[in-house]
């Protein structure tokens, strides 16, 4: 604890947003409580995480880190290498903060500052994802608690660390107070046509614009879509979706909104999409469920052992999505799958219900109780 009686908390973890706005999330709700806290993220130069971190107002260091990776690469050699001298780095970042606790949300980059903070501080680590990933399973030998987003997660893993609490994955609270009325028309849409939100993640996902750009045109005759296609430095998406709506009937194209990244109109979206369809990530998992929203399913080949289809399963089992396997999902499969839920109201109405279902509402409140509770043990 810090001389002026703020509890100190570093925050670990990066790479996707993925691992940074459940962390966002947290730090929200953590600044709700009736408590004075001081807060440091630590993370890579070049990640998501900076830029999220700044726009939260929460101050940053970056230190070198390694990926890791479940496969062979000549890069593995040079990235080996950067680990040790990032948890040195992190190691005096640590000592200069003395924090109460460290936070880690996974990824490669938090496992230098985890591995450093535990002759300093009580660490708590959160799993995102269906399986725990390979950052958590090194960050867990070194965490006081693991918390994870799934039951079927904490059985699995039980075996390997004694301390283990499902909290669900924490999703900002905001995401639930968009304006459909106020979005449409921001958009642009007309009142009486569903509509469509796409998105690959942060960073787009070309495989899915690709069979998006297929069947657009027949896809605005009956719909409204916002197509989140990733910024031009990830793919060349966005050009060809602009070009894509400039060939378009006129009359259909105010009906197409791309966009290369949707920041904080996504509660607008949210509030009036009827369909979402994208990747399966832990992030889009976790907010299909905290704002009720039917979705189809494309989940990543081969992501992280499978991570995604793993993801994807969670809301299919309980009815709340459609899951498609990439292979499988043709430009023409996509459109049957389309037109038959956007045909079947109430079906959709179900599945939003179902996705609800699945939702730990109090996610971001419980991670941040027991936060709290390891920074209080370390007095």
């Amino acid at each position: 604890m810090s001389s002026n009686g703020r509890i100190r908390i570093v925050i670990a973890g990066g790479g996707t947003g993925g691992h940074v706005l459940p962390a966002i999330a947290v730090h929200e709700e953590l600044n709700r409580r009736q408590e004075a806290f001081e807060f440091l993220w630590i993370g890579s130069e070049g990640g998501v995480e900076r830029t999220e971190a700044a726009r939260a107002g929460i101050p940053f260091c970056s230190i070198q880190t390694g990926k890791l990776r479940r496969y062979f690469d000549l890069k593995t050699v040079t990235d080996a290498g950067r680990l040790p001298i990032g948890t040195a780095q992190a190691f005096r970042r640590l000592r200069a903060f003395r924090p109460d606790v460290v936070f880690s949300t996974g990824g490669f980059v938090s496992v230098p500052t985890v591995v450093a903070a535990r002759p300093i501080a009580p660490v708590v680590t959160h799993e995102q994802t269906a399986i725990i990933g390979l950052a958590n399973r090194i960050n867990a030998r070194f965490a006081s608690l693991l918390a994870v987003s799934y039951d079927s997660t904490a059985r699995s893993f039980a075996q390997q660390h004694r301390n283990i609490v499902v909290t669900g994955n924490p999703v900002r609270t905001g995401l639930r107070g968009g304006d459909a009325p106020a979005a449409r028309q921001e958009f642009g849409f007309p009142a009486d046509l569903p509509v469509i939100y796409i998105t690959g993640g942060a960073r787009g996902a070309s495989a899915i614009n690709e069979r998006v750009f297929a069947i657009l045109p027949t896809l605005v005759e009956n719909a409204c879509v916002v197509h989140q296609t990733g910024s031009r430095d990830a793919n060349p998406d966005y050009d060809r979706a602009l070009a894509a709506r400039a060939g378009l009937p006129a009359e259909l194209q105010a009906r197409y909104a791309p966009r290369e990244f949707i920041g904080p109109e996504l509660a607008g979206v949210y509030a009036m999409a009827s369909l979402v369809i994208g990747r399966a990530g832990a992030g889009t998992i976790a907010e299909l469920a905290f704002v009720g929203l039917p979705s189809i399913l494309i989940p990543l080949p081969q992501s992280g052992g499978g991570e995604q289809d793993r993801n994807a399963a969670v809301l299919a089992v309980a009815e709340a999505a459609t899951v498609i396997p990439q292979s499988s999902a043709t430009p023409e499969r996509l459109h049957q799958e389309i037109t038959q839920l956007l045909d079947r109201p109430q079906h959709l109405a179900g599945m939003a219900a179902n996705a609800r279902a699945v939702c730990h509402e109090n996610a971001a409140a419980t991670l941040a109780e027991l936060i709290v509770e390891h920074a209080r043990r370390k007095r």
